[in-house]
This record gives structure tokens, C-alpha cells and sequence, in this order.
């Protein structure tokens, strides 16, 4: 699991088109929308897309200003593996 916040502004003539634009990337999701087009989301990886790929788009989108990346997460413990032999004294 890798999950990222973000926090975006975008030109705010253009606010509800960004903001259409970014729903459509997929693990993208709107937290909250504030005056002059500034919006919080997050994006999270999912099955047949990474993280990395939505925020890459997130940045190609037409009528941002600005992207930042402002916190990331990353579980990966569901993959540690663990050899018995060597978790035994």
C-alpha cells in the first residue's frame, strides 16, 4: 500500500475542470477544495496502476499551478519474508 498527499493549485478559473480532471486519474481522491483553487487530495496505488503513475498525471494536468507532494506512505510489510531458519537463535 502507497498512499501520498498532495495539495494542489490549480488556476481558479479553471478550478472545476482541474478538478474533474484529477477525479479521473485513477486512486485519486478529493479531500477538500478551498478558495483560489486549492485543493488536498491523496492518491493511492491500486490494481493495474501505481502511485507514481497518478501523480505524474496528476502533474500533467491542465490549469495546475502547483503540485506538492506533502506526505507518503508505504506498507510493504504484507511482502516481508521472513526465513525461519534465520529468525530462530
Amino acid at each position: 500500500m502507497n498512499i501520498s498527499g498532495v495539495v494542489v493549485r490549480a488556476r481558479p478559473e479553471q478550478h472545476a475542470a482541474v478538478r474533474d480532471r484529477l477525479l479521473a486519474i485513477p486512486g485519486v481522491e478529493l479531500h477538500l477544495e478551498g478558495n483560489g483553487g486549492r485543493m488536498v487530495l491523496t492518491v493511492e496505488d491500486g490494481t493495474g496502476w501505481s502511485t507514481e503513475e497518478s501523480l505524474l498525471k496528476v502533474h500533467q494536468v491542465e490549469g495546475i499551478l502547483s503540485a506538492s507532494l506533502v506526505y507518503q506512505f508505504n506498507d510493504d510489510s504484507s511482502g516481508i519474508q521472513v526465513n525461519s531458519a534465520e529468525a530462530q537463535p
